[in-house]
């Protein structure tokens, strides 16, 4: 499995407006065959700080997301939402191993 974190920053007055997209995004990326869990976290201490959390199959399978409509539709109606672009960070599973996924 390959992990990713993306951190994003919202502007408050396009936390709502966020969500809605990233929900829709995650739905429908979650019907991808390389994507394992799509999650949306917001941090309990400022609602304008989100954490995606992506796990793929592969480390090939975040091109082929990326490559999506559903993706793209995303990244083009959260551009101008963002109060500062957003950052990732990658991880390899440890726990559950890999097959602990299915």
């Amino acid at each position: 499995m390959f992990v990713v974190h993306v951190f994003v920053h919202v502007k408050e007055d396009r936390i709502e407006d966020f969500k809605q997209a990233t929900v829709e995004n995650a739905r429908n990326s979650l019907k991808e065959p390389g994507i394992a869990r799509f999650d949306l976290v917001q941090q309990q201490d400022d609602p304008t700080r989100f954490v995606l959390v992506e796990v793929y199959r592969t480390p090939e399978d975040p091109a082929k997301h990326k490559e999506t409509k559903h993706y793209q539709r995303w990244r083009d109606s959260v551009a101008g939402m963002m109060a500062e672009p957003r950052s990732s960070v990658k991880f390899f599973n440890v726990f559950p191993e890999d097959k602990g996924w299915d």
